[in-house]
């Protein structure tokens, strides 16, 4: 890891002081090829701060509580878009034809594209957007929380949506905010944001859960954390629950807890086949 041409002194020692400091807040994993992310994310911080270094600034994450949240949402990845992974939203849809849903959570949220994509699914599904469906949204990061609850996107962030969904469930920006979009009220109030670290002990959230759709979250934590977070999980859901997870995600070696449906989606192994 050359440092030489950098603002900031990195040396191999100050990325693994970093994920593992990061590991013991979240247990999050990160890969040794995320030396390079490690350093563009956290140097704004280090900058913002007036901090000369890494050492220092890990010190000071450590000894100063309000920036614990900063160092989070720095390392915290926030890849999304609106419908991603579409056929996902295909098997909600058909889920809510054939079952009576009241509750859905969204476990790894970001900033808003996919469970407002779950409110547009409910919505056209049922006819209607107060369906007494709520949609429960969740994340560890609090600024992508913060942009997800303000509902505004660039247009062209649904470029990839149908022209009626557009209309639906858009509002075009004027002024200040031409070339923006922001979600139709009546699709806001749909959806209830809240912050959740899925490896703390107690979680915001109470059972029963009808869907849980939690994507490309897994991939960033380690086996056991992995089956701890979905043991829990799937106890929150109802025995014929639907759980929703991502496409680089595989829950082979969790048979005892899940049983797989196809397209990454699961009902909780106790419920048996007919």
């Amino acid at each position: 890891m050359n440092s030489g041409e950098k603002e900031f002194a990195y040396t191999r020692a100050d990325f693994d002081n970093v994920r593992k400091l990061l590991y013991q807040l979240t247990r999050i994993h990160l890969a040794d090829s995320k030396d390079s992310m490690v350093y563009s994310r956290l140097v704004r911080r280090l900058r913002a701060l007036k901090i000369p270094g890494f050492s220092q600034y890990l010190h000071f994450v450590q000894t100063h509580e309000e920036e614990v949240q900063h160092f989070i949402n720095a390392l915290t990845t926030n890849l999304t878009a609106f419908f991603r992974e579409s056929h996902h939203f295909e098997v909600l849809a058909d889920y809510l034809s054939h079952h009576s849903v009241k509750r859905i959570w969204c476990a790894a949220s970001s900033t808003g594209e996919e469970p407002y994509s779950i409110a547009m699914t409910v919505a056209e599904t049922m006819g209607c957007f107060d369906a007494g469906i709520e949609i429960i949204a969740s994340d560890i990061d609090s600024g992508a929380l913060q942009t997800a609850q303000a509902g505004i996107y660039n247009e062209d962030r649904i470029k990839s949506i149908a022209t009626h969904q557009r209309k639906q469930f858009f509002l075009k920006g004027k002024g200040s905010q031409t070339g923006n979009v922001k979600v139709v009220p009546e699709l806001a109030r749909m959806v209830t944001f809240r912050r959740i670290n899925l490896t703390e002990h107690k979680w915001d959230i109470d059972g029963p859960v009808d869907v849980i759709f939690c994507r490309n979250v897994m991939i960033y934590f380690d086996k056991p954390t992995q089956l701890e977070i979905l043991q829990r999980m799937v106890r929150l859901l109802k025995p014929d629950g639907l759980y929703i997870a991502g496409h680089s995600e595989n829950y082979s070696h969790a048979t005892h807890l899940v049983r797989h449906l196809g397209k990454t989606t699961y009902h909780p192994a106790r419920v048996q086949s007919a």
